[in-house]
């Protein structure tokens, strides 16, 4: 069901001389004042609020001076690349002597600081482990740590549990009593504030006066935070949205390191002109894929590399390897709906299940959140896939939708039934877990009820939510480019979407699976473009010639000729 967006624009509220479309959308947003729009890095929170803070900084400073070995420990997530990357970039500049990185290989170690992975990096004799978008819940990976002498600090986001790992020092903003306002950083953004702080803490005490070392421009960094941010599709709180809008300016100059570069152009996206959509669907996609398919270090090693050759030919790897990736999603699509079909027969969509819980031996472990992700969006229910991992045990992706906390629900389930769940963690949309195979029947029963006891009807009605109509005469460039330019637009502020009625006036498949459709409205436009992408999964519209439709009004770039285009998201047919 479209609803739309009934949040009044009070002409008493500070936003300038915004266009009306754009303060709309704003107001749809929560936004009160033109305060709330100042983007500038002076309005960043102050990284002293983040608890642990002091602590760390004579950690690092101590490691620093004693040029111990630092090790940093990252996950193989877009989120964790980055982190790692801006770890020892900003390490690297501020003259650490030893820093060097390890990262998981999902398919051996698993995820987070683990026994396993402390074990692998005792050739390289670490003196301190800093973990980046990780840590919270390594509790027997902290212990096998200071078992061998090695001091571990931790960086993370991710919800702490019950049992907290008895690490030197933690920094997290989710931590339980943790006073920095910003609950919505990524792993990215949290190594970026401690960065900020070691900085600053440096200066204080002389380090670099003494040590003839140039103090580094701390924005530099903002790229990474940037793309890290998007791709792990936090929510963009007024903190996130200047670190993002920062490293998106950046970026748009040529002030990026030439890895964000590479993978720009060989997702054939214009630098000039990227925005935040750029990093979460061309960008964060590329560099997912190594951590999905092979090893993450590919697409570390395009994040840190200086040289443009090397930049480029690591792009290129990880463009195959997203190829690949979407390959193998195709078919992991396919039998999933088919497992939901089984489970659904018969049923219509009121009637499905309140979530589904999925596995099949043959799926790939490094797609199983992929696929979570299409099955929720198709059905507008929870979704967790399973795939086989070693010892007896499956590993599974859980993806939620707004009403339900994927995470406590887990916790629910893990308290409800000991011994159930191997282990689990994760944020309120998304989450992982581990159990042994021979428990999955009676995990999916546990799931099921907790499912059923936390949801109610109307909140999975899938409703389609739209900031209302266009006029026909604002279906143009101009009002693209200002809603383009508005953002940046991102989890928890999305980009404007509109509805409308329009007639059919052409239509083509492209690329096997995509609709373009030349659309008019009431007679009155000449016609404008539209995208339906994936069509087959939003339902046929051959046997309609007026649709209501949900769509982005968006610039489409061919040939360095700019247009107006639609992306539709939510397409009905009208008889």
């Amino acid at each position: 069901m479209i609803k739309r967006r009934s949040k009044a624009v009070d002409e008493r509220q500070s936003l300038g001389h915004i266009h009306p479309i754009l303060k709309r959308v704003y107001v749809q947003r929560g936004i009160s004042s033109m305060r709330q729009l100042e983007l500038s890095v002076a309005r960043l929170l102050p990284a002293i609020q983040l608890s642990g803070m002091a602590e760390a900084m004579v950690l690092l400073e101590q490691a620093l001076k004693c040029r111990q070995r630092i090790l940093v420990v990252g996950d193989f997530d877009a989120d964790g690349a980055t982190s790692t990357a801006l770890a020892l970039r900003a390490l690297r500049s501020m003259g650490a002597a030893h820093v060097h990185y390890l990262v998981p290989n999902r398919f051996e170690y698993g995820y987070g600081l683990t026994p396993e992975i402390v074990a692998a990096s005792l050739d390289w004799r670490p003196d301190l482990i800093i973990t980046v978008d990780n840590g919270v819940a390594s509790v027997d990976g902290v212990a096998a740590a200071y078992a061998h002498g090695i001091k571990v600090m931790i960086t993370d986001h991710h919800l702490p549990g019950t049992e907290l790992p008895q690490a030197e020092v933690i920094i997290n903003p989710n931590m339980h009593d943790d006073p920095f306002p910003s609950k919505a950083l990524a792993g990215v953004g949290v190594i970026f504030y401690v960065m900020l702080a070691l900085r600053a803490h440096l200066r204080e005490v002389g380090w670099f006066k003494a040590r003839g070392i140039a103090e580094p421009n701390m924005a530099q960094y903002l790229d990474l935070v940037a793309l890290g941010t998007v791709a792990d599709v936090v929510p963009l709180d007024h903190n996130n949205r200047i670190m993002v809008e920062q490293g998106l300016r950046r970026i748009r100059a040529g002030h990026c390191i030439v890895g964000i570069s590479a993978l720009l152009r060989v997702a054939g996206r214009n630098q000039r002109r990227a925005v935040a959509s750029d990093m979460g669907f061309a960008v964060g996609p590329r560099l997912n894929a190594a951590g999905r398919l092979q090893d993450m270090s590919i697409g570390i090693e395009c994040l840190l590399t200086d040289d443009q050759d090397k930049a480029n030919a690591l792009a290129v790897k990880l463009d195959q390897l997203n190829c690949q990736r979407r390959e193998i999603e195709s078919r992991m699509q396919n039998d999933a709906l088919e497992l939901v079909e089984q489970t659904s027969a018969g049923l219509d969509d009121k009637a499905l299940p309140e979530g589904f819980c999925l596995y099949d031996e043959g799926w790939h472990q490094g797609v199983i959140g992929i696929l979570a992700s299409r099955i929720k969006e198709r059905f507008h229910r929870p979704v967790i896939a399973f795939a086989k991992a070693e010892n007896g045990e499956i590993k599974g992706s859980a993806r939620s939708i707004p009403a339900l906390h994927i995470r406590d629900l887990l916790d629910e389930i893990a308290t409800a039934h000991p011994g159930l769940i191997t282990k689990f963690g994760g944020h309120a949309m998304a989450a992982g877990l581990s159990l042994p195979r021979t428990h999955l029947d009676d995990f999916r029963q546990a799931y099921a009820r907790m499912v059923t006891q936390n949801l109610t009807e109307d909140q999975l009605n899938g409703d389609v939510y739209s900031d209302g109509e266009l006029e026909h005469g604002q279906l143009c460039l101009e009002i693209a480019e200002l809603l383009r330019q508005g953002g940046p637009w991102g989890q928890g502020f999305p980009e404007p979407e509109f509805d409308g009625v329009f007639e059919i006036m052409n239509r083509r498949v492209v690329g096997e699976k995509h609709l373009k459709l030349s659309l008019k409205t009431d007679g009155y436009f000449p016609g404008i473009d539209a995208m339906v992408f994936n069509f087959s999964a939003m339902g046929q519209c051959d046997d309609f010639k007026r649709i209501h439709i949900v769509y982005r009004l968006d610039v489409n770039e061919y040939r360095g000729v700019l247009t107006p285009q639609l992306i539709v998201t939510h397409l009905t047919g009208i008889v």
